[in-house]
């Protein structure tokens, strides 16, 4: 006699995490599961752990559209650090080389910036989720294996330079659905000829989604049920703010 499937009872919808610096993606997910009690729960969209910022949940019935939510443009606000390349292409990693910034204009960093817009094509760092015969490259990075990867397409719909203070440059980028800010910061750094790493990144925007109806972490350890269900966004709601 075939088992009946329990239908799924619990909280669904989508919750908005401010991400905290120094924790994984995993590990939000992994406080929300305590928090709310349900195993049925996802996250669209991995943060590094040096990252802040707008990390999706869903939860319950709405894990049925993570891989919808997950292919929507993003908004990054970040900070590159001209004159030093490294082994991550964020500040994680070891320094591979420093050169000499010089007296590099704004003008000459803009222009730089203005490579990278519209559409192009990124190669993907070692230290990323994508696998290679099943195998994250990151776990193959830490075994200090290199292998080749394929370049990709993305897509830059805007930027903004909000600051020019040699070495540093803070910036805002509108981009698609699989964009490696670091290797953004990286290839401007490499374009300028000085190299650069990413020292700084806060995700702001996904979609439709952004950071004014986001919980923070302390909020997700503290378990209150209430704030955390008022928070939840229905799948109703959602259909409307994509105007489905």
């Amino acid at each position: 006699m075939r088992k009946q499937v329990e239908e799924y009872s619990g909280p669904s919808g989508v919750l908005l995490v401010d991400k905290a610096p120094d924790m994984t993606s995993h590990d939000v997910v992994a406080i929300a599961r305590r928090a709310l009690n349900t195993k049925k729960i996802g996250h669209c969209g991995t943060l590094d752990p040096m990252a802040t910022g707008l990390l999706m949940l869903v939860i319950g019935k709405a894990t049925k559209i993570q891989d919808l939510l997950m292919s929507e443009d993003k908004v990054y606000e970040g900070t590159l650090t001209l004159g030093q390349r490294t082994s991550t292409q964020d500040k994680e990693g070891e320094v591979l080389e420093t050169r000499e910034v010089g007296n590099l204009s704004e003008a000459d960093v803009r222009a730089a910036f203005d490579v990278f817009k519209g559409e192009f094509e990124q190669m993907p760092p070692m230290v990323s989720a994508i696998k290679m015969d099943g195998v994250p490259l990151y776990k193959l990075a830490r075994k200090g294996v290199e292998v080749e990867r394929k370049l990709r397409p993305v897509r830059v719909t805007g930027y903004e330079i909000k600051r020019v203070e040699l070495p540093e440059v803070d910036f805002r980028v509108h981009c698609s659905k699989g964009f490696y800010v670091r290797t953004y910061a990286n290839d401007i750094g490499e374009n300028l000829g000085c190299g650069a790493h990413l020292s700084a990144l806060r995700r702001t925007q996904s979609g439709k989604f952004d950071l004014e109806r986001s919980v923070t972490v302390a909020q997700l350890k503290e378990a209150n049920p209430e704030i955390l269900l008022k928070a939840l966004i229905s799948l109703a709601e959602i259909s409307l703010m994509r105007g489905a």
